[in-house]
Order: C-alpha cells, then structure tokens, then sequence
C-alpha cells in the first residue's frame, strides 16, 4: 500500500536559500531575475524526487506584521531588508506554484512557521509521514515520530536530514525544548536580547537538568552557579517573553481541504510561463518522471566532523 505523505514548504526560507546559493545574473532575455525562481524550483523537485509525497502545500509569510513584532519590536531587527531582485521574483514563484496546482496557504499576523506547524497537528493524524521542508532550524521544534525536517546544507541539492532522534543526539535538547533554548543562549537571527551570559552550553546543561525554562525560574534557588543565578533572576522576563516568541504555534484553524493538497504532478499550465522565463531546463526536470535522481538528503549525527549551529 502507498504511503500518505505530506510535503510542507517553508516558502521564504526556501526561495532566501536559492537567492543566495545562484547567482543573481541569472535573467530572462526581458531582465527579469530567475535565480531564486529556478533555485526554488530545483529544491522542491530534489525533495519530490527523493520523498515522492503524494500531498504538498507550501506555506508563506505575509507582510502584515506578526505577533511576534508586537510582542517585541526589535525581533528580527537586524535582518537586513530583503534584496529588491529576490522581492520581485515573489510573485512570480507564487504565480508559478498557482499554476502547477501546487496549493500555498498563509495567515495575516503569523509566519510560515506557525502555518507548518498547525498543519502539522491538525492533519498528523491524516498521514503517515511528515515533512517540512525550511532553512529555519526553529521547526524543529516539531519534529517527532511522525515528522521529519530537511534543511538545505549547500547549494539547491544537498540537504540535512532531522528526525527527533538526530535533534537529540547533534543539540543534546529534546526537540519540545527548542524554544525554551533560544530563551536562554539567544538567537542572533531574531535578535533575541535574552539572559546575557548563558551561552549554549550552559542553557543545554540547564535544560537537561530542569526541562524547561518555567520549572528552572520557578527553583531558580537551588541552580548552584551563583553566576547563572543571579543572570536568570534579573532577566527573568525577557527569559519567558522569549520563550513564547520561539514557541512556534500550532493551533490555528488552519486545515486545507486534504484532497487541495493531494500531489501527482505539476499540471502542463506553468510550462508556458517557465518557457517565457527561459528556464527550459527547468521544465525538463519538472515533466520527465520521478525518481531518477540519486538521493543526497543525509542525516547529520552528533559524530559529523562538520559542526552545524543550531540557529
């Protein structure tokens, strides 16, 4: 019997790693840009090839402010503003993906996380297998028996592989216990301003000791580093802001009819706009049959010579 899979895409972070992994010469006889189209394109196929998911949705971001940036104003403030060539080339990815009758769903005032991970638990038990497909290492946090995360390592086809068994073993942290992490040792990427003075290290030795960030605050007096005592207690706010910031929500009413998101091929209608865009190729790989690539997906243990950070 066929598996049910379910393929979930975490759009922006997808097409931001294609921008940045081709170069942006890549154009159209017309000067439209066409790298992070044809990058995004190539990874979903790799994924495809490699996973053959017979459901797919691809989730984005929206550009209302989330509620995330009205909890704190400074999250991801130091990002810098999206490349004017990888903004325009949005659009057409998304005309695209609406063409080849591939459905994309969002939600004003949430990211593409917090759509994954709804659909994730409310369809979980519609399927057998899981996968989220992001350069987002915060989704993570819902990875379990049933869901497993792919995470481009380089290039548009060579990728990690995480399941909860991997999580542990690479991050010494449950996947659950992502957020409470970030609370703690902090996130660049998300400017996170948290307990200044625990670093990685000390926030994973923390949480193996007391599991979460609320229980650790709670019996903060019985931490024996005087040091980490003293830090915990006077950005105890922050500490639990943070937390919430990074818990990825899972509970919006957010469930895609199952028979929209059901995958066999991409329909013949994108063809006529690949060709404009002159990405020949690209409709080559797309409409010639599955599974005649080589997998590369791998699955990265603690025992990896080449150290991956966790954000």
């Amino acid at each position: 019997m066929m598996r049910n899979t379910l393929l979930l895409i975490d759009a922006h972070a997808i097409i931001h790693r294609a921008f940045h992994a081709l170069p942006d010469t890549l154009k159209a006889k017309d000067g439209t840009s066409t790298n992070a189209i044809y990058g995004f394109f190539l990874m979903i196929l790799k994924v495809i090839n490699d996973f053959n998911p017979n459901h797919i949705a691809v989730c984005f971001d929206t550009p209302k402010p989330t509620f995330r940036k009205k909890l704190y104003t400074q999250y991801q403030a130091k990002r810098p503003p999206m490349d004017n060539l990888l903004k325009a080339q949005i659009p057409i990815i998304k005309d695209l993906l609406d063409k080849g009758g591939i459905t994309r769903v969002e939600r004003e005032g949430f990211e593409a996380d917090d759509v994954i991970g709804s659909i994730a638990k409310n369809l979980h038990n519609n399927f057998d297998q899981i996968y989220i497909l992001t350069g987002d290492r915060d989704l993570l946090q819902l990875t379990d028996t049933k869901t497993s995360l792919i995470a481009p390592k380089k290039g548009v086809s060579d990728f990690y592989f995480f399941t909860p068994e991997s999580v542990r073993e690479k991050f010494g942290i449950q996947p659950s216990q992502i957020p409470d992490y970030k609370s703690l040792a902090g996130d660049s990427s998300d400017n996170y301003n948290t307990a200044k003075g625990i670093g990685p290290k000390t926030a994973q030795k923390l949480l193996q000791t007391y599991k979460t960030v609320e229980n650790l605050l709670e019996k903060v007096d019985t931490v024996e580093n005087p040091k980490w005592k003293e830090i915990l207690i006077t950005h105890k706010d922050n500490v639990l802001l943070f937390k919430k910031i990074a818990t990825i929500v899972c509970d919006l009413d957010v469930s895609p009819p199952i028979s929209s998101l059901a995958y066999a091929k991409f329909r013949d209608d994108i063809k006529p706009d690949l060709m404009r865009l002159e990405l020949n190729s690209l409709v080559q790989k797309i409409f010639t049959s599955r599974g005649n690539t080589n997998k590369v997906i791998q699955q990265k243990t603690a025992n990896d010579n080449d150290q991956i950070s966790l954000f």
